[in-house]
């Protein structure tokens, strides 16, 4: 088979793949950074900032059903299953491109049709505000972008099926350029202070939206097209294989996009708080930084690996595959989990807290991540879950542990509003993060060894959440000891990195000496 190829460089294609994808991805959250930081110097927390933020929010909402929810995971190991017969995988590939393309077309429509009642879906307690109608305007500009987006997610998947994952981890990057290179061009060309220009800037803002969506589409279609994958507008048809790919898909959608659709409640919660859209929007990107570059990297690598598979007959291999990107991910990311939860004030007060970015902003945006922090390696255990999953077509099962996530995620975010406020919505995403992994684990029973935690995975698991709690335990005392340096606006940057240095050796030294992993495993991966 052209994939598998060589039995003993399954792994070494695995991982550099992961890599592959978690270094465009991490390069694509920085810019995120830059872009949010900027956002915030110029927005603060005020109207145009949220209407803005929600206004974004409803195309990226719909393109966790539309693109990554159902068509990363159930378009493809269908199309997996077909790369073997690239006639056979074009005409699948043409025949998805053309009927995604038809649906988000008439969804588009739609929705800039009916945008108050998506922005009352979204936010109601922006009702009867200018957050109200600020949002209506934004969104009706912005919403095009999830065709684009989603066709991108498409293409993506092609590419990742067929091993190409450099194209695909790149395109996110635009979206962070284009805005960047927005707010830079708005901050020359128009006086920026004061409501008129805040309202300025967010109507900038909406516009480049769709614009970084056309750039990115155009960068993975013409990936695709070198890649023997030219895709073509046309006229849609229902074929069978399209009927079973949207029986697939339908429950797909949902629970690929779970915690998508958590955070829609928890907006909904917080649009009744003055400013909370935002303080959880630049918390989002903040715990969002770990769980991209390496909760998406695992998922997008370990789906068409785990399909092939088991298409094979691989299942000591599949287990393999999933164990090592489940252990690989813990190893990254519970230690950024203690991270956010030990030092958010320094993280926040020195990222945000500049121009219409208030210490007081700093100060709920700080409790939000900590809260975030705390879900943070369940989220990224729902990516090494799912594929075992989907790549055996079965989606129903996640679909309904989905449904159960949400209901509990309502009841907390709504519940514990009244006591503790907007921090209910961080509380609810967190908490339900973690009963949706239980969900998955107790569904993989019945999936026999290929998807059980082997004795490396259990033995290193200890290992590594107290190497975090070492790290965890400096991280604390350093950064009190250096806290007036954080206030310092010449030194506040270096003190912070000083700060992260700390903890990346401290966690890697504790690590590698009581035996949670091998430096040399990590170094080795990052060369393939």
């Amino acid at each position: 088979m052209r994939w598998l190829g060589n039995e003993a460089m399954k792994p070494i294609r695995l991982m550099a793949g992961f890599f592959t994808v978690g270094i465009w991805t991490l390069l694509s959250r920085v810019m995120g950074f830059v872009r949010d930081i900027m956002i915030a110097a110029y927005l603060g927390t005020g109207p145009v900032a949220e209407a803005f933020l929600v206004a974004f929010s409803l195309p990226n909402l719909f393109r966790r059903f539309f693109a990554e929810g159902a068509f990363n995971m159930a378009f493809v190991p269908m199309f997996s299953k077909k790369v073997e017969g690239d006639d056979e995988a074009h005409k699948f590939a043409q025949d998805a491109f053309v009927g995604l393309g038809a649906i988000l077309t008439v969804l588009t429509v739609v929705a800039i049709i009916f945008m108050p009642a998506l922005v009352t879906m979204m936010a109601s307690g922006f009702l009867g505000t200018e957050r109200f109608d600020l949002a209506v305007y934004y969104g009706r500009i912005a919403f095009p972008y999830i065709l684009f987006i989603s066709l991108t997610a498409l293409l993506s998947g092609v590419l990742n099926a067929t091993g190409r994952f450099t194209a695909a981890a790149a395109a996110p990057i635009l979206l962070n350029v284009v805005f960047v290179l927005t707010l830079v061009v708005m901050a020359m060309t128009c006086e920026c202070s004061g409501p008129d220009g805040q309202s300025t800037i967010g109507q900038a803002l909406a516009y480049a939206v769709p614009v970084a969506g056309i750039a990115q589409l155009a960068v993975v279609w013409v990936a695709a097209k070198r890649a023997g994958y030219a895709l073509r507008i046309g006229m849609p048809k229902m074929t069978p294989e399209l009927k079973r790919l949207a029986i697939i898909a339908a429950p797909a959608a949902l629970a690929g996009g779970v915690v998508q659709i958590n955070l829609l409640v928890g907006r909904q919660v917080a649009s009744f708080f003055d400013g909370a859209v935002a303080w959880l929007n630049y918390a989002d990107r903040l715990y969002q930084l770990p769980l991209g570059v390496v909760g998406i990297a695992i998922g997008v690598v370990l789906l068409p690996d785990l399909s092939r598979r088991l298409r094979a007959g691989d299942e000591a291999g599949g287990r393999d595959a999933f164990n090592r990107a489940s252990e690989i991910s813990l190893a990254l990311t519970i230690p950024a989990s203690v991270a956010l939860m030990v030092i958010p004030l320094p993280l926040v007060s020195v990222l945000f807290e500049r121009g219409a970015f208030t210490s007081n902003d700093t100060a709920a945006t700080a409790l939000a991540v900590a809260i975030y922090g705390l879900g943070l390696p369940a989220f990224v255990l729902q990516k090494t879950l799912q594929p075992l999953f989907f790549a055996r077509e079965d989606t129903k099962r996640p679909f309904y542990y989905a449904l159960m996530a949400m209901v509990l995620n309502a009841v907390l975010a709504i519940g514990l509003s009244p006591i503790i406020g907007f921090a209910a919505a961080a509380v609810g995403t967190s908490l339900t993060g973690w009963a949706m992994v239980l969900l998955l684990i107790n569904g993989t029973r019945t999936m026999g060894d290929a998807a059980k935690f082997d004795a490396r995975f259990t033995k290193r698991l200890g290992r590594i959440i107290l190497a975090a709690l070492g790290m965890g335990a400096i991280l604390f005392a350093t950064a009190t000891m250096m806290q007036p340096y954080f206030a310092v606006a010449t030194v506040r940057y270096l003190a912070l990195l000083i700060l992260i240095m700390i903890g990346i050796v401290s966690y890697f030294s504790i690590g590698h000496l009581i035996g949670a992993f091998k430096i040399s495993e990590f170094r080795r991966n990052l060369r393939r």
